[in-house]
C-alpha cells in the first residue's frame, strides 16, 4: 500500500521556515506540525520564537504551546502526538506539513524510530546528577563517549540531558542508545517524507540570529523567563532551552546582562551549526536556498504535488 507524502521543512534555527511553512500550507490547503523541542512548552513564548497569533491564524498549527514546563516529555511522546494529528489532519482531507529544526523529533519521523519502554531509575538519575556537581560534566561525556562513541558524536558536550540519558540507557537495558535505535528501525517510517531543508551563507544567518536575539530581549525575554520561573517550581528540561538558561544565569547573578545577551548568541550560532551538520546525513533531502523567493514552487515541483495545486486552481 502506498504511504501518504508529507512534507518535511527544516533548516537551522532563523532560517525562515515558520514563513515557507504557511505559505506552503496556503498553497497545499496544509496544515502545519510543528518540530521543535521547545515550542511545545506553555508561556514560553519569546525565547522559543513560536510563531505568532498572527501566523498561527494564517496556517492551522499544531504540537505547539501544550506542555507545562515543569514536566517531562520525550521523543517517543513527540513521536507518538505527531503521528497521531497527522492522521487525524489527512482524515480531514488536508495535508500535514512538517515545520522544524529538532534533529531528534524529525528522526523518530522519518525513520520510524520505535523508543522502547525504558523505566527511569530515579536513583541512578540522582546519582549522575550529583556526580555532575562533584566531578563535572566533561567526566560524564568521556564516560558516556566510552559506552556509545557514535551517540556522542551528535550532541553537544554541553547537553547535559542527553548525556545523561545515553549513560541511563546503558545503565537500565545494557544496550547502547545506538543499538536500540538500529533495532527500533525495523518497521520503518509510517509516511512517505519528502525532506526540504532550508540554508544561506553561514555570515548572513549567524547576523539574523545576532538580530533576533536583540529582538527577543526587547521583547521581554527577562521578563519572561523571571515569569516562568515564579509560576513553575521544577525544570526537568524546560530551562534546557537556549535563551533561558543564559537569562537564568543572569538573574542569579552570575553574568552580566552584556555577558548573557553575547552568550545567547554564541549558543545560538553554534547550535545552529550542529542542526546544519545534522541535517546533511538525510540523503533524500533537497536543500533550499531559504533566501530564494520561489522555494514553494520548487518544493511543489519536487514533492510532486505541482499537479493537485494546479487542479484545485481550475
Amino acid at each position: 500500500m502506498e504511504k501518504e507524502r508529507v512534507i518535511v521543512i527544516c533548516g537551522p534555527t532563523a532560517s525562515g521556515k515558520t514563513k515557507l511553512g504557511i505559505e506552503l500550507a496556503n498553497k497545499i490547503d496544509g496544515e502545519i506540525v510543528s518540530c521543535d523541542s521547545m515550542q511545545i512548552y506553555k508561556d514560553m513564548t519569546i525565547g522559543t520564537a513560536k510563531p505568532t497569533e498572527e501566523e498561527r491564524k494564517l496556517a492551522p498549527h499544531h504540537l505547539v504551546d501544550f506542555v507545562s514546563p515543569d514536566e517531562r516529555y520525550s521523543v517517543a511522546e513527540y513521536k507518538k502526538d505527531a503521528e497521531a494529528v497527522m492522521a487525524e489532519i489527512l482524515k480531514r482531507g488536508k495535508k500535514p506539513i512538517i515545520v522544524g529544526g529538532t534533529g531528534l523529533y524529525l528522526n523518530s519521523l522519518i525513520y520510524g524510530i520505535e523508543y522502547p519502554e525504558i523505566e527511569v531509575d530515579l536513583e541512578y538519575r540522582q546519582e549522575l546528577e550529583n556526580r555532575v556537581l562533584t566531578e563535572g560534566l566533561d567526566v560524564l561525556y568521556n564516560e558516556a563517549k566510552k559506552i556509545d562513541e557514535e551517540a556522542l558524536n551528535k550532541i553537544s558536550p554541553n547537553d547535559k540531558k542527553r548525556i545523561l540519558r545515553i549513560l541511563e540507557i546503558y545503565h537500565s537495558t545494557g544496550k547502547t542508545k545506538t543499538e536500540l535505535e538500529i533495532e527500533s528501525r525495523k518497521n520503518g517510517p509510517k509516511y512517505d517524507y519528502k525532506i526540504f531543508v532550508l540554508n544561506m551563507d553561514r555570515e548572513i544567518l549567524y547576523d539574523r540570529i545576532n538580530k533576533r536575539v536583540d529582538i527577543m530581549i526587547n521583547q521581554g525575554l527577562i521578563e519572561e523567563v523571571k515569569y516562568v520561573i515564579s509560576k513553575y517550581k521544577n525544570f526537568p528540561t524546560a530551562m534546557q532551552g537556549l535563551g533561558y538558561k543564559e537569562v537564568a544565569e543572569y538573574l542569579e547573578n552570575k553574568i552580566s546582562k552584556e555577558e548573557m545577551i553575547e552568550k545567547i548568541k554564541q549558543e545560538t550560532r553554534r547550535y545552529a551549526k550542529r542542526q546544519i551538520t545534522w541535517f546533511k546525513s538525510y540523503e533524500n533531502a533537497i536543500w533550499l536556498d531559504a533566501l530564494n523567493q520561489n522555494n514553494v514552487d520548487i518544493i511543489l515541483k519536487n514533492s510532486y504535488f505541482t499537479e493537485e495545486v494546479s487542479e484545485k486552481n481550475h
